[in-house]
């Protein structure tokens, strides 16, 4: 077969004098020295892991949890209250109480307990129920001890937390319950499980196994995973000491680098499969391999690494350290199946060619043509593309739906394990003084004693607040703070409601009459700000993402409506999956306790599925593309494209949905919700748009879907992908 005039020329020129030489691009000639000298590529990524896994364990991490938004107003008002005097050293710990008979009735027991706590380590100090009657519920069977902390929750060591907890527990007694509450008791009781991460690795293996039949043949993708993974995770710690990079990271990089690493590897080490079918020798199949999936992978890898990086724009605190997490992330990944691979392929390339080539020889004896399930389903959606298009749209519309209604914010206390001690002081804390208590909001009064006495006046008659504290005068007595307790629960509507209203409604008429300037912040407003804030800036991030990646697709399609279809697509399977979290999370289906969405999600699973979705584009497309050039018929082009890719592209999703789906076993909500997101995007993305809804929109496109303006084509660069197919 003469050679093809694939999707782009290759990024090298031939060598001089030597024209019947097959063409090596710059990826291949990386598979070429890596194959050389795998030796020295397998034993640079072993020292580079122990050196990053030991550096990070010799400086240990430094995470921190910023979300911090200069601008919004619970921004400053903390920024006030820190100026003017606080009346908390640090973060605080509620010990929480319960007797059915009266917490009276245990108070030397728990007058006891509570001595023994203010002697631990990181407490500054402790008041007793018992010293303040507005810490007893009116039928007195509920109080609670405040335990003020020596900083703030992150920073406390949790030993030192552990040892609060365990004292206090020590109390418990015959008629009396003792649960503890606050951020730190929550931290102190995570633990990390590596159920999750074994299950995904587990399944993986067992996709590969029965994709390729063969263990060493499995191994290969996923060896190059676990190193690229391993690596990311110690520059992770490393970066920690650099950039704010938030405490849940680590398993978020593990999530997404398992995905994404197999799902790299795994398509260039298909092509590599390919190769030796056609009967090229193993090396030489590498560096085709590299020459052709290998693009594809830059690209996709670059796609998504510029998506993480446009989040550092956004200005939303940790979350921008999280970005850059996962960029290098990405970045190492992408780097161990373009260096890594093609030297475990050295090492491995005889039994496998030996195990390819069997199994292609009993295929053959049985009649079995490659792809051929692949050509007949793009067959029967070309003999009726609309029909097959408009019932694949039409199903991801209303799985999207309910995305329409998605609230944003934060898991609390009220969404951890009915077991956890921190779950059960939230329950007792609503059920003697309400649900708003476990979130109340701080309004601050920049006026005169006066001014803040007229303000606690008044926010007591709002609709929606259940009670408000005597207005408390800082240090300097130029602050006024008022504690205001909602009717409703923190997570609630309704709070969010109260939120706006004070703001907008209430406080310009008590600035008004009282002079002073007023703010609403606390931890509840500050997580309702951050979640607007993300809602405010999201359309202009994901304008500037699809708007970069379209352009990338055009330059390397010389397309005009390739690129409009890819995004329409890609953000069609974002909002799917949007859609099926909040219908799981939001409005508790399956049994799940509904809550809001983690209000940093949705921009994350929108960088790394565009990344991966135009992956799988690139993958289809440049198949297609390439037989189009070839041959010009525009329907054996879709057939054969899919024919081609269809396999991989199903198996490389399936692999990355049960490493996502896995970390639904995760105790932890925001992983749950991460995991759900990814896995049910990615199986819209790999099953019903590139099996159906691509050759539909393909076919009903025909020779158009190629076309662009001359004048257009003339200014446009020319981006190499994918070196010609040789015959």
């Amino acid at each position: 077969m003469s050679p093809t005039r694939g999707a782009a020329v290759s990024l090298a020129p031939p060598a001089p004098g030597r024209p019947d030489r097959p063409r090596v691009g710059r990826f291949g000639a990386l598979a070429g020295w890596a194959q050389r000298h795998r030796w020295a590529a397998l034993l640079l990524w072993v020292a580079v892991l122990a050196a990053v896994t030991l550096g990070s364990q010799a400086t240990g991490s430094a995470y921190q949890n910023d979300f911090s938004l200069p601008g919004t107003d619970s921004q400053a008002a903390t920024d006030l209250y820190k100026k003017h005097g606080s009346a908390q050293a640090g973060d605080s710990v509620e010990i929480v109480l319960k007797d059915g008979q009266g917490i009276d009735g245990s108070k030397a027991a728990v007058e006891k307990m509570l001595a023994e706590v203010k002697g631990l380590p990181s407490v500054a100090g402790v008041r007793s129920p018992y010293a303040d009657a507005s810490a007893v519920s009116k039928d007195g069977t509920i109080g609670y001890a405040t335990v003020t902390l020596d900083g703030k929750a992150e920073a406390v060591p949790k030993e030192d937390v552990t040892a609060i907890i365990d004292t206090a527990k020590g109390a418990e007694a015959d008629g009396l319950q003792v649960e503890l509450g606050g951020d730190a008791v929550r931290g102190a009781e995570e633990k990390g499980s590596p159920t999750a991460e074994l299950a995904g690795i587990v399944a993986a293996v067992v996709i590969l196994g029965l994709l390729f039949g063969s263990m060493v043949a499995a191994a290969v993708p996923l060896i190059t995973a676990l190193f690229a993974v391993g690596t990311a995770l110690g520059l992770i710690v490393l970066a920690s000491h650099v950039f704010t990079i938030a405490d849940f990271t680590p398993p978020i990089t593990m999530l997404v680098g398992l995905g994404v690493g197999v799902d790299y590897a795994l398509l260039i080490f298909y092509r590599y499969r390919q190769e030796l079918t056609n009967g090229a020798a193993p090396a030489e199949a590498t560096s085709k391999a590299l020459d052709a999936a290998g693009r594809t992978v830059f690209f996709a890898g670059c796609t998504v690494i510029i998506a993480l990086l446009g989040l550092v724009a956004l200005g939303l605190g940790s979350l921008q350290g999280v970005a850059l997490a996962l960029a290098l992330t990405v970045l190492t990944t992408m780097a161990a199946s373009l260096v890594l691979l093609p030297a475990l392929l050295a090492f491995f390339g005889k039994r496998i060619q030996r195990h390819v080539l069997k199994h292609a020889a009993q295929a053959a004896a049985k009649g079995k043509a490659e792809g051929r399930r692949w050509r007949a389903l793009a067959s029967a959606v070309q003999r009726r593309p609309l029909p097959a298009l408009l019932v694949a749209v039409l199903a991801m519309l209303a799985l999207s739906a309910p995305a329409l209604g998605m609230r944003l914010g934060f898991a609390d206390a009220g969404n951890d394990p009915k077991t956890s001690t921190s779950k059960q002081a939230y329950d007792l804390l609503a059920e003697g003084f309400g649900p708003g208590f476990n979130g109340p909001l701080i309004v601050l009064a920049q006026g005169d004693e006066a001014a803040g006495q007229a303000v606690q006046s008044e926010l007591t008659k709002v609709e929606g607040v259940a009670a408000a504290s005597p207005a408390l005068p800082s240090e300097d007595g130029v602050l006024s703070t008022v504690i205001v307790y909602p009717t409703t629960a923190p997570q609630d509507a309704g709070t969010t409601d109260l939120v706006h209203h004070l703001r907008e409604d209430v406080a310009p008429g008590l600035e008004r009459d009282t002079g002073a300037e007023i703010l609403v912040g606390g931890s509840t407003a500050a997580s309702q700000d951050f979640a607007d804030t993300v809602s405010q800036r999201l359309p202009l991030f994901v304008a500037v993402v699809v708007g970069l990646s379209s352009l990338l697709l055009m330059l390397v399609f010389r397309s005009v409506l390739i690129p409009i279809k890819a995004a329409l697509l890609n953000l069609l399977s974002i909002s799917a999956a949007l859609g099926a979290m909040t219908l799981v999370f939001q409005h508790g289906l399956f049994g799940v306790q509904p809550g809001p969405i983690e209000a940093f999600l949705p921009v994350l699973i929108f960088a790394i599925v565009f990344g991966l979705s135009m992956d799988y584009e690139v993958f289809l497309v440049s198949r297609i593309h390439e037989e189009w050039e070839r041959t010009k018929n525009h329907s054996l082009a879709v057939r054969e494209g899919l024919a081609s890719t269809g396999k991989v592209i199903t198996a490389a999703g399936a692999i990355m949905i049960v490493v996502f789906g896995a970390f639904m076993l995760s105790p932890d909500r925001m992983l749950q919700q991460f995991g759900l997101g990814l896995a049910v995007a990615i199986l819209m993305d790999a099953l019903v748009i590139r099996c159906l809804i691509v050759p539909a929109v393909m076919q009903l496109f025909g020779k158009w879907a190629w076309w662009m303006p001359a004048p257009l084509a003339r200014r446009l660069p020319k981006v190499a992908l994918e070196r010609p197919a040789e015959g």
